[in-house]
């Protein structure tokens, strides 16, 4: 049974930074995608940022420079690394395993960020 759960949201004022952390039960961590996307109130859950099991990233326009997505496939532990956070960021972010056969999400955690 694969279970993803997300931490490390917050508070924190515009230009601040936060870390998301998001474990993930079970076997098998190191050879899947792991993705972070984020759902703000009354819009659509949209994409991050994407790392492969080997490493590769590949970011949504909005996070591009500002965010980092990383992984250690030792602690089965993904992260997303925010920086110069603005308003417009917050949202519940959900950390999601893609296998060859299913997807996998965790509840999300939610980021408030303050003007």
């Amino acid at each position: 049974q694969v279970q993803v759960v997300e931490s490390g949201g917050g508070l924190v004022q515009a230009g601040g930074s936060l870390r998301l952390s998001c474990v993930v039960s079970g076997s098998g961590f190191s050879a899947y995608a792991m993705g972070w996307h984020r759902q703000a109130p009354g819009k659509q859950r949209e994409w991050v940022a994407t790392i492969s099991g080997g490493g590769v990233t590949v970011y949504a326009p909005s996070a591009r420079g500002r965010f980092t997505i990383s992984r250690n496939n030792t602690k089965n532990m993904g992260y997303l690394q925010m920086k110069s956070l603005k308003p417009e960021d917050t949202a519940t972010y959900y950390c999601l395993l893609s296998t060859s056969v299913n997807n996998f999400w965790g509840r999300g955690t939610q980021v408030t960020v303050s003007s």
